[in-house]
């Protein structure tokens, strides 16, 4: 029985609905978890130094396929491991400038998987933000500085804010005592509105950052639906458990015998924008009827 090894940056708690996301994938290329496939979980719980040693005990095994669905760390520590067992990313960052692929349409090597596009659409949430505070005069960013993709996100967040005359302050966390800190800082400069920065540790930790939001009454918009439905204000983004069946359809493919570097790189066609009108109408917010419009959901 083939052994895939799932490499993942956050903790299976709050992982749940992605894992069986994955695992669907996986069904529809014909394979079935404990029937004809074994999946070894090793978990970071947000540990990111442990990336390069759980990739290498995971290439100790020989599993067949490694998949790292959430986080570009966890693809770049598991391509350092191994020239020749097949991986699987999955992230919002460019798999190009991250050096795992030489092009979209022809990967080569033994890297492929799904670009999430999390970075370029950045700018899209500061613009539905701004939309809905138009009077709003300092934004605020939220990143984990040890991503590799926090300076992309905020250059990304800065040129945005630019286009719209904006200030925006950058606020940094990479654990979860920071996220506490990061709202202290955030209510001390009064900040009109946060965007959280697409990141595992942010979406392992999305109730605390919804209360937290709830409980300074800060205007936020995040990167996936998971957010809005537990409460968050607004998100735009991928349905990422999508994107997660992709990395499972992949995966499958794989294991029956295509190679990884011919497999081209896919990207989200659809992105979901979701309106919590509930949490607007706790903080005061009368959401402008063209917002209501374009949303794809609106949480009542």
């Amino acid at each position: 029985m083939p052994v895939i090894g799932f490499l993942f940056g956050g903790s299976p708690e709050a992982s749940a609905n992605f894992v069986a996301a994955f695992r669907k994938g996986l069904g529809e290329a014909g394979y079935v978890e404990g029937q004809n496939v074994a999946i070894e979980y090793l978990w970071t719980h947000n540990d990111n130094d442990r990336l390069p040693e759980l990739a290498a005990d995971l290439v100790r095994r020989r599993v067949a396929v490694i998949v790292t669905p959430n986080f570009i760390a966890a693809a770049l520590a598991a391509k350092a491991a191994t020239a020749t067992i097949p991986i699987v990313f999955g992230g919002g960052f460019d798999p190009v400038q991250a050096g795992l692929v030489a092009s979209l349409n022809q990967p080569g090597g033994n890297v492929t998987g799904i670009s999430f596009m999390s970075v370029e659409t950045g700018g899209k949430r500061l613009g539905l933000l701004h939309e809905l505070l138009p009077g709003a005069a300092r934004f605020a960013v939220l990143v984990n500085p040890t991503n590799p993709n926090a300076e992309p996100n905020i250059t990304e967040a800065r040129a945005a804010a630019s286009v719209i005359g904006r200030q925006i302050e950058v606020l940094a966390a990479s654990t979860n005592r920071d996220i506490d800190t990061a709202f202290a800082s955030l209510v001390q400069t009064r900040a009109d509105a946060l965007l959280v920065s697409p990141e595992p540790l942010f979406t392992t930790r999305r109730v605390q950052l919804v209360t937290l939001a709830a409980h300074h009454a800060v205007p936020t918009i995040y990167y996936i639906r998971e957010f809005a439905e537990i409460g968050g204000l607004m998100s735009y983004g991928p349905n990422i458990a999508d994107q997660y069946r992709q990395v499972g359809v992949y995966s499958g493919r794989i294991l029956k015998g295509e190679k990884p570097g011919d497999l081209p790189i896919l990207r989200p066609t659809k992105f979901e924008f979701v309106i919590n009108l509930q949490t607007a109408k706790t903080f005061g917010l009368e959401v402008p009827t063209t917002l209501l419009a374009r949303a794809d959901e609106v949480i009542e």
